[in-house]
């Protein structure tokens, strides 16, 4: 066996992120879901191996390729290690949708580069009904809660990037300033194609642009800016339930936040 022959990434669905919420057309891939079928497990271990220029990670000394044939570069060995973990954690068959960061990373490298703008668009996109902004109208015991935790958070968007948006009650969208927008813009274009990837992977998570930036720039966790997010879910649980369909569902969307604080600190 030639050990150095890439691993055939045809021989494996496209693993690529599917953020809950809206979805930005360069973060989905239709042709997997929860059925796909499984691969049976055909290697023994795998590990990060330094490149020119990077960190890739081998199965059983063959090195990986995304879906679309080229490289599996990553910029750091932290994240490579962590790539290489969900690798090994795998039993007999390959669980494609529990691993998030290789999906991240085939995002980050075949789709990211070519549809950087239309990340940026949609970036402005949830600015335009940013969770952050939509304030319970009752009680006020929830709305005050919110507010606790949305407004220094907003105010921290207008004075690190310019991205100042304006408040409202309830859910009905109101129009966000025109700077505001394309200071977002701007400051998507500013990331590289790894952060790019998780910031848009965090908004769909959130439901937030303000969130999803203040995790890229290190503000909060972005398991902390999950509980954030979820303020009103939490408030509606402790007082009126939660059934086990919405218990299990909040538990895989924290799995996803804890898998994009382990992509963003990998990239230190």
């Amino acid at each position: 066996m030639n050990h150095n022959r890439p691993i055939d990434p045809a021989a494996l669905p496209l693993l690529e992120t599917r953020p809950h919420g809206r979805t930005c057309p360069a973060m989905t891939d239709e042709t997997e879901t929860q059925e796909t079928p499984k691969p049976k497990r055909f290697y023994e271990s795998a590990k990060p191996e330094q490149i020119p220029g990077g960190w890739t990670v081998e199965l059983d000394g063959r090195s990986i390729k995304t879906p679309a044939r080229v490289a599996l570069k990553l910029p750091t060995e932290k994240l490579a290690k962590a790539v290489a973990a969900e690798w090994n954690a795998q039993d007999a068959e390959i669980d494609l949708m529990s691993m998030h960061l290789t999906r991240l990373a085939n995002v980050a490298i075949d789709r990211v580069p070519e549809t950087r703008y239309e990340m940026a668009d949609e970036l402005a996109r949830y600015c335009e009904t940013d969770l952050v902004c939509h304030i319970a109208e009752e009680p006020e015991e929830l709305a005050e809660l919110e507010e606790a935790h949305w407004a220094p958070l907003r105010a921290w968007a207008g004075q690190a990037l310019d991205v100042i948006l304006v408040p409202v009650e309830g859910i009905i969208a109101s129009p966000q300033p025109d700077a505001s927008l394309e200071a977002a813009r701007t400051y998507a274009l500013g990331l590289d194609d790894f952060a790019l990837t998780g910031l848009l992977f965090g908004c769909g998570l959130y439901g937030s642009a303000v969130l999803a930036m203040a995790v890229v720039e290190g503000e909060l966790t972005a398991t902390d800016a999950f509980e954030v997010a979820r303020i009103d879910e939490a408030w509606q649980a402790q007082h009126w339930g939660e059934d086990d369909e919405a218990k299990a569902a909040t538990a895989l969307r924290r799995i996803e936040a804890k898998a994009l604080e382990t992509w963003l600190v990998g990239l230190g």
